[in-house]
């Protein structure tokens, strides 16, 4: 989930969360000795999954099982002969369903991270069938009256903030999701939902296919440029893994396709690799998405209708910070302009010393990556590949872990003992400043076929106090490039920053403090939700920091002040092309979400359409294309992906406020940050939490001062 860079995919298990609630059933979170693991007592230390008892036969029959008991749950409330109360109706909903949460998150973690042709194809089956569960709970007149009735005697209960809160939120779900339609309006709704679901389902499933189908085989050195030997040692691992007996293969996973663009002399290759990439679900094959996205974009505004909203987008910032698109459109337009000025400037500097190398014709988006790396070792001095060795991937963590630790008193025990889903992972128990336990944390760094692109967090189990403490524990996830032969994983900067990104979104999980879990940690609006991810980023590029963490692999050297320095110069560099390539996409999402007529629209002429009309210079695509934008179309970030730029404004913003004391670890600071921000999870509004820690709104200029854009 980190913002301009690369994918983040923040888990939404709709059917369980939208019924607001995910803690112990009144009837049992466990069934006493059933012999599926999902479904039995878990005698982990802290309560882990069990992954290593858990098989791909075992998710089917347990989610179906545990949907089963928690509509039983749900029948009862319902059947409650006595009046609607507080605690009869919202708690008792909010107490509902642990035991289908508990496995569809596990689940949900595992077809993300480690997925299978059996798990992808329970994933088809379950798409419906929970679509319909969520349905079933969230369009039940007689719940909803229940849930009403509680609702309009609010004032009247004497309901602490954090009650009040769930209470609204738990009507307002009830509401957004179609509870107040007519009968007719809700089959439709349903069918929607349905469709909606599948398609989704369809979607991550042929870009994942189309990822790893794709191969670039290299057979001749020359082709290969200055890349480091660790990515040489990888790829031609890829090529024996692919049948080859020799040379290097790249895919499309970033840590294969960048290095290559940025390093490969050989033109043709780097145009074969980007094509590649760029036309992911838009081939015309069995794999093409561009009908899908088309077909859900349609069916989420027939929703926003039915639902009483002009558009998709209308309906999604109604319950976000930016509240209107409008908002949303004069954010983009205020940082599109000064940023494709400095692409356009970018491009001129990357054209001229192409032409100079004696390069005939114009700079190609295949180019931009190769002629950036020539442009920065020509201006700064700086060769990232020098800069590989001190970014060592563990090292890096224990960087992250530090800040943890002196902004919030946090330490990182790592317990091999733990159960995993993969050899890769990690696993840590988290302690308070006094040797209290905290939660765990999962970290899984390395990019296989079997995971999604990008970075994200999940929550495996959420804290809660109601009906007894529940310690968090969250999953971290990355795409870094796998151990050498000698056990190395170097990592550039720019993936340090995704390490802290979704670490930060791990103590935002790990440091909820609240009674109810559906309003804790990660619970917060779409807009919001990155602003505790993208702080952290700040702190691993300050220098004082960085001689913290990064060191040299084999030496033990601090990185050198001089590389430090170049780091630091070279801040801004490139930032036209990073800034423009967000911003397309985040265009783009609106366009697709602001239609106002269900109507299917051709995906390739669509996009065009829209990036003529926003000026984009040829040479850049948008950072992800309508047939492969699983952010979009199956990431929960539908009219949302503006939301890492919304939330660079409150973290850039944020920042400074350690800044202006002089010390970046201030306790009193870190301390309102954890109590006003990352301890409150969804119980204010992001806007009235952001205030409570800087004591004003925020301000755009750190932003723009920090991508150059001034």
């Amino acid at each position: 989930m980190r913002p301009l860079r690369r994918l983040t995919l923040f888990l939404v298990a709709f059917a369980f969360a939208a019924c607001a609630g995910e803690a112990p059933a009144p009837t049992g979170s466990v069934i006493s000795g059933h012999d599926n693991p999902l479904l039995a007592e878990w005698h982990t230390e802290f309560g882990v999954p069990p992954f290593d008892l858990i098989e791909n036969e075992h998710y089917l029959p347990a989610i179906r099982e545990a949907m089963a008991a928690h509509k039983e749950e749900v029948a009862a409330i319902v059947a409650n002969a006595e009046a609607p109360t507080f605690q009869n109706t919202i708690e008792a909903l909010e107490r509902s369903g642990e035991l289908y949460a508990r496995g569809s998150r596990v689940f949900y973690a595992v077809t993300s991270a480690h997925t299978n042709d059996t798990l992808q194809g329970v994933e088809r089956t379950l798409a419906p069938e929970e679509a319909a569960h969520g349905d079933d709970i969230l369009l039940n007149p007689e719940l909803y009256a229940r849930v009403k009735a509680v609702w309009d005697q609010r004032d009247a209960l004497g309901l602490d903030p954090e009650q009040l809160k769930l209470l609204e939120e738990t009507n307002k779900q009830f509401v957004r999701s179609g509870a107040a339609l007519g009968d007719a309006d809700k089959a439709r709704l349903r069918e929607i939902n349905k469709e909606i679901a599948e398609l989704s389902q369809k979607y991550s499933q042929n870009v994942l296919e189309e990822t790893n189908a794709y191969e670039l085989h290299v057979t001749d050195t020359a082709d290969l440029g200055d890349l480091s030997a660790g990515l040489v040692e990888l790829a031609a691992a890829e090529a024996k893994r692919r049948g080859h007996d020799s040379g290097w293969s790249f895919t499309l996973q970033r840590p294969s396709i960048n290095p290559f663009l940025e390093s490969s002399p050989n033109r043709a290759l780097r145009r074969a690799i980007f094509d590649g990439y760029a036309l992911r679900g838009d081939n015309d094959n069995e794999r093409d998405n561009k009908a899908v996205a088309s077909r859900m974009a349609a069916l989420r505004a027939e929703r926003a209708k039915l639902l009483g909203f002009p558009t998709h987008a209308h309906y999604v910032l109604s319950d976000n910070m930016a509240e209107t698109p409008q908002r949303v459109m004069d954010l983009l337009d205020q940082v599109w302009r000064p940023a494709l000025a400095v692409a356009k400037r970018e491009r001129a500097d990357m054209q001229a010393l192409m032409n100079g190398e004696g390069v005939s014709g114009k700079l190609e988006g295949w180019d931009w990556r190769h002629y950036t790396e020539k442009v920065r070792r020509e201006r700064y001095a700086l060769d990232q590949q020098a800069l590989l060795p001190y970014f060592e991937v563990n090292a890096v963590r224990d960087g992250v872990f530090l800040v943890a630790n002196k902004l919030h008193g946090l330490t990182f025990h790592e317990r091999k003992d733990l159960p995993r889903w993969h050899p890769d992972q990690q696993a840590f128990e988290v302690k308070e400043a006094d040797g209290s336990h905290l939660g765990v944390l999962y970290m899984d760094f390395f990019a296989r076929p079997s995971k999604q692109g990008g970075a994200w967090m999940n929550s495996l189990q959420k804290q809660k106090r109601l009906g007894g403490e529940k310690h968090p524990i969250v999953t971290t996830n990355f795409n870094f490039p796998a151990p050498t032969a000698e056990g190395v994983s170097l990592i550039t900067f720019d993936d340090a920053l995704t390490l802290a990104h979704e670490c930060g979104h791990g103590l935002h999980g790990l440091l909820s403090d609240l009674t109810y879990e559906s309003l804790g940690g990660t619970s917060v609006s779409r807009d919001f939700v990155e602003l505790p991810s993208q702080i952290m980023e700040n702190w691993m590029e300050q220098p004082e920091v960085l001689r913290g963490y990064a060191k040299h692999y084999q030496t033990g050297e601090v990185i050198p002040d001089e590389l430090v320095e170049k780091l630091q110069a070279s801040a801004t560099f490139n930032q036209g092309f990073v800034t423009v390539e967000f911003v397309a996409a985040a265009y783009l999402d609106m366009a697709w979400h602001l239609l106002a007529a269900p109507e299917e629209k051709d995906a390739r002429a669509f996009e065009a359409a829209e990036m003529s009309r926003i000026g984009l210079i040829e040479e850049i695509i948008p950072r992800y294309r309508s047939t492969y934008y699983t952010h979009i179309f199956a990431g929960g970030y539908s009219a949302g992906y503006y939301a890492y730029l919304w939330a660079e404004v409150l973290d850039k913003d944020a920042f400074q406020a350690f800044v202006e004391t002089g010390d970046l670890f201030d306790p009193a600071t870190a301390k309102r940050l954890r109590d006003e921000i990352l301890s409150r999870g969804g119980t204010r509004p992001g806007m009235d939490l952001y205030r409570a820690f800087r004591g004003r709104d925020p301000s755009i200029e750190p932003l723009l001062k920090a991508r150059g854009l001034m």
